[in-house]
């Protein structure tokens, strides 16, 4: 017995992902991410096993979000940036 798809999902009312050819713009600030966790974090500093990996990733994030200047932030970190704007609304 084969089983249809695209009857299944829409009787379950499943919305498919726009993802895909044409839609390179969706992915681009995941992509850029990516690209710089791994330029900047993962091949210097290659991990031994699963662990190392994991808190490795847990350090980078947290300097990515609090100390890295980001070029899309008029090259300011992520709090000070925000912090400026907070203080233009207010």
């Amino acid at each position: 017995m084969t089983l249809n798809t695209d009857y299944v999902t829409k009787q379950r009312q499943v919305r498919l992902s726009m993802d895909g050819k044409g839609r390179a713009l969706d992915n681009i600030f995941i992509e850029r991410l990516w690209r710089s966790v791994k330029y900047e974090h993962i091949y210097l500093f290659p991990a031994d096993d699963g662990l190392q990996c994991y808190r490795g990733l847990e350090e980078y994030f947290g300097y990515y979000n609090t100390e890295r200047r980001h070029q899309s932030l008029d090259d300011e970190t992520p709090p000070t940036w925000y912090q400026q704007r907070i203080k233009k609304v207010a």
